[in-house]
């Protein structure tokens, strides 16, 4: 999908006064609202645990203690204050956290601290998570052990946050009694494909070529618009939401 197209989007500042990276940042420059920005701190790290993992994996680490340091890291981020030592690009929660991973990985002393508060708990409980939110994303080996930490780290992002939008999607279909056509159609909601045989669509939907464009057309204006809300949720301000999609697309489009 094209930085453009995504970016066609409606604005609504007044929303980002409840963004859940908002509230983060607001509850963390006072002493109100902590619990609220709790939930919104681990929604955040729910949904975008994959890039992490990612890049502790491209840093050398096992399979394994790739996963525990991604525990004890996330566990840092909701109970510590790793995220205020990360600053000044606070603005995005993608870069805030980058720079606090990278914190957390050079500094034993974090590494333990986590690990003693941490104890037995488990954040994300893999095998559920794995399930559940399956990556379209395939990285190959080649790219896993020549692309540099850091591009892993932000093509691993941008594809969650587009899975995220489109897994939206495909529940909102499936409420509507549409899961079929988005299981059919959803390989093709990006702007930009050009390989579209609507008539190949058609017969297997068993609906007239017409209807296939419109449908198309009104799920790639849903998915651009979920897009943009899930983007929304991972930064500061309103005016960042362009610029991190266009970020997000062109690391998606390297990948």
């Amino acid at each position: 999908m094209t930085p453009e197209a995504v970016a066609q989007g409606g604005r609504s500042p007044d929303r980002f006064s409840t963004t859940r990276w908002s509230v983060v940042l607001a509850c963390a420059d006072s002493s109100a609202g902590e619990e609220t920005a709790h939930k919104a701190l681990e929604e955040l790290c729910k949904i975008y645990w994959r890039p992490v993992f990612a890049f502790i994996c491209r840093r050398g680490y096992s399979v394994p203690d790739a996963q525990d340091l991604t525990q004890d890291f996330f566990l840092m981020v909701l109970e510590g204050n790793i995220l205020k030592r990360a600053d000044p690009s606070r603005g995005r929660f993608r870069s805030l956290l980058l720079k606090a991973l990278q914190n957390f990985l050079v500094d034993d002393t974090i590494r333990k601290r986590a690990r003693k508060r941490g104890g037995d708990m488990k954040f994300v409980s893999w095998d559920e998570w794995m399930a559940e939110a399956p990556s379209r994303l395939a990285i190959s080996t080649k790219e896993a052990e020549t692309w540099p930490a850091e591009k892993i780290f932000d093509v691993r992002w941008a594809a969650t946050a587009a899975e995220h939008a489109l897994r939206q999607l495909g529940e909102e279909c499936e409420a509507r009694g549409r899961r079929r056509v988005f299981d059919v159609l959803s390989d093709y909601l990006a702007a930009e494909r050009q390989d579209v045989s609507y008539q190949k669509l058609s017969k297997t939907l068993g609906v007239p070529e017409a209807s296939v464009k419109r449908l198309v057309r009104e799920l790639r204006v849903r998915y651009r618009d979920l897009l943009r809300a899930e983007v929304a949720q991972t930064v500061e301000k309103p005016e960042h939401v362009d610029e991190e999609l266009r970020y997000l697309c062109a690391a998606l489009a390297a990948g």
